[in-house]
């Protein structure tokens, strides 16, 4: 697919957006590789960046630093761009605890995890789309770094079913259980497959739509595209594609060999323990390895069979592995042929940078005391200098770029006028400690946020601890004003559904740690309370300082309170720099007779398409059979009762439940 990338937007460029638009996009043309974008909190980065994506026309990685971020950059950029191809792609583990040895306490942690099979599925969506077509923009966490399947082998081994080809039923299930398809007789989910007769239905891995396959004499006679929830033929193909179900994909010959190298490994480290007179040592990997080996040979696959990739892929000791950027297309002499932005770049390269040694350093422990082989260090994340060369042609774009990004940066664009005339918020500095009539920090935000409530707007306060964050929520909830926490404890999906409920006003204060500071956009918030603002270190650094003040730079009566008994460096540094960007703006409005006016922004949340099926079921129905039902409410029931009774009769209880969910779902259908 070639198309276009096209914004579809009511906005133009303004404020500092156009003379940042026109550089960087110079920048690119002229071979530059690194730029910087510093653009201050609301002056719209993300909008300059799409008319950067739009003049340059290649596909796009967009890393942000956490998935919050990087879901609110998704929302955004799917806005912007309707017709392409924009994706999620995080970490799909909602829990994740690492394999781990602890040898002064002899502690063994096994590796635990949840997998969030609906991020498994955007993920999927995610690399078909690099594969298939060039107007994709992938918003990523650091996740993009961390090895993935061959997209060789992910590519070549897709399933092509037309109308007319000849092929059995027997060898279809066959060929779908070879790239990874589970047979079910319960209800499809992506990567599904269950057979009725001559009939297959396919839940591709990367939707939630249903194919039926039927084949007659050993021939597909049709393809038809299913509603999953409502049964309704939606088209009928001559066609269908279906990817792994699975990104790490080897072939058996592959597997047969990799098999030998493992046992060929083995050898040669249980000599190496014997010679050290490491005899428990050897026992353990000889024990573990083997069982492994046992479990590959027979299914396939074994636990934690992602140590043994290196041989798998057939990648020297210490070669990088494949990532989500070897997904991504390359011009033919193998540098890159994308775009990268790294969003909030001042957290998320350092972020990057610190991956590979903290994973390292874990895994040589395990090899170390027997539990993994040496080629387990080889399943890890790029280091800083391999994703760098992976990349190409980067912008980085914060409102307080790091020493790295100026020191390699062949051109900095400052973007400091926003295009809503609005102008950094207004400081004071109160005292956190009680004074006399003055109560202290915490009486004092209350009695503004009950005020700012009384109008109808939002209030962040920043505490240094989540236990802080966590008491300050329930103390508040006593005094009558709604609240809730926010920090890194909370599931990723919850984090966007509760920033969501924050701005449609389902609560009126967020209280969180360091998690609200970058990027995050709550144009309701008009007060910003920073506890404890002369606690010097890492979240009250100058950097972080002036990010927590741009929260409330979206709306004209904005402001920020430091509670502090002491001025610090860093919050005489953030003070004066906000001082100076005021002054910039401030004369800007007063040029150009420019009123400034607050942010409105629809309030959207990305887990809309991350919803239960049940919830995707409600929603569909009233959509398709509410006309229908309202004309003439008993002829519908009794024709999906008619059809209810048929799936029982043939045995069809996934279909029979369907039907009496959209039942349910119909009879709450206001007359």
């Amino acid at each position: 697919m070639n198309n276009k990338f096209k914004i579809k937007s009511n906005f133009q460029p303004a404020g500092d957006q156009p003379k940042a638009i026109k550089k960087l996009t110079e920048g690119i043309k002229n071979g530059i590789e690194h730029q910087v974008l510093f653009g201050v909190t609301g002056s719209g980065k993300t909008f300059t960046i799409a008319n950067i994506i739009e003049n340059i026309q290649k596909p796009t990685l967009v890393i942000a630093h956490n998935k919050t971020l990087a879901a609110q950059l998704a929302q955004e950029y799917g806005e912007f761009f309707p017709d392409n191809a924009v994706h999620y792609f995080v970490s799909y583990y909602d829990y994740y605890q690492p394999e781990a040895y602890m040898p002064i306490t002899d502690t063994y942690i096994g590796k635990e995890v949840n997998i969030n099979q609906e991020i498994d599925r955007l993920r999927h969506a995610t690399t078909q789309a690099l594969l298939t077509r060039r107007d994709v923009i992938v918003v990523a966490s650091v996740s993009a770094i961390y090895g993935l399947g061959n997209p060789v082998e992910y590519e070549k081994v897709h399933l092509k079913l037309e109308q007319g080809m000849e092929i059995g039923r027997a060898l279809l299930i066959r060929k779908l259980v070879y790239v990874y398809f589970e047979r079910t007789n319960a209800d499809l989910s992506p990567g599904t497959f269950r057979a009725l007769g001559n009939t297959l239905e396919v839940m591709p891995v990367n939707e939630k739509i249903i194919y039926r396959i039927n084949i007659e004499s050993n021939v597909i006679k049709k393809i038809e595209k299913i509603d999953a929830v409502s049964r309704k033929i939606i088209e009928e193909h001559t066609s269908l594609f279906l990817f792994p179900a699975k990104h790490f994909i080897t072939p058996q010959d592959e597997r047969i060999r990799a098999v030998i190298d493992i046992k060929e490994e083995l050898k040669e480290q249980l000599s190496a323990f014997k010679r050290a007179g490491k005899l428990l040592e050897a026992e353990r990997i000889k024990r573990r390895t083997n069982y492994d080996v046992a479990l590959i040979r027979e299914i396939g696959y074994c636990g934690g069979i992602e140590n043994y990739s290196r041989h798998f892929d057939r990648r020297a000791p210490g070669e990088a592995p494949h990532t989500l950027l070897s997904y991504f297309p390359h011009n033919k002499d193998g540098t890159p042929d994308f775009l990268t932005i790294i969003d909030e770049s001042h957290v998320t390269v350092p972020q990057i940078g610190g991956m590979y040694e903290g994973d390292r350093s874990r895994k040589k422990t395990l090899v170390e005391h027997g539990f993994r082989l040496p080629s387990a260090v080889d399943n890890r994340p790029l280091n800083f200098g391999e994703f760098r060369k992976r990349i190409g042609q980067v912008i980085y774009t914060s409102a307080t770029p790091g020493s790295y990004e100026n020191e390699v940066s062949g051109q900095v664009v400052e973007q400091v006028i926003r295009p809503t005339g609005l102008i950094d918020p207004e400081i004071k500095i109160l005292p956190a400690a009680e004074t006399g009539t003055y109560k202290g920090q915490i009486a004092d935000f209350i009695e503004k946020t009950e005020k700012e409530v009384m109008k109808g707007n939002r209030v962040i306060a920043t505490t240094l601890t989540k236990k802080m964050a966590e008491d300050l929520s329930e103390y508040l909830k006593g005094k009558d004003i709604k609240s809730e926490y926010l920090h890194s404890d909370i599931k990723t999906i919850e984090r966007i559904t509760l920033l969501s409920d924050f701005r449609k006003g389902t609560f009126d204060c967020i209280v969180g740690v360091n998690l609200l500071r970058e990027g995050l956009d709550l144009p309701e918030v008009t007060l910003i309370g920073i506890l404890d603002a002369d606690r010097e270190g890492f979240l009250r650094s100058e950097t972080a300082l002036i990010q927590i003040i741009g929260r409330a730079a979206r709306n004209v009566e904005g402001r920020v309170i430091l509670y502090a008994d002491t001025m610090t460096k860093s919050m005489e540094k953030a003070v004066n720099e906000t001082n100076r960007r005021r002054v910039l703006q401030m004369a800007h409005n007063k040029k150009h007779n420019i009123t400034p006016k607050t942010i409105v922004k629809a309030v959207k949340d990305i887990t809309d398409h991350i919803k239960s099926d049940h919830e995707q079921a409600v929603s569909r129905l009233l959509i398709i059979d509410r006309d229908l039902y309202k004309k003439n409410p008993k002829k519908v029931m009794k024709e999906k009762s008619r059809q209810m009774n048929e799936a029982v009769k043939n045995l069809d209880f996934e279909t029979a439940a369907i039907i009496r969910d959209e039942m349910r779902a119909l009879e709450g259908v206001a007359d």
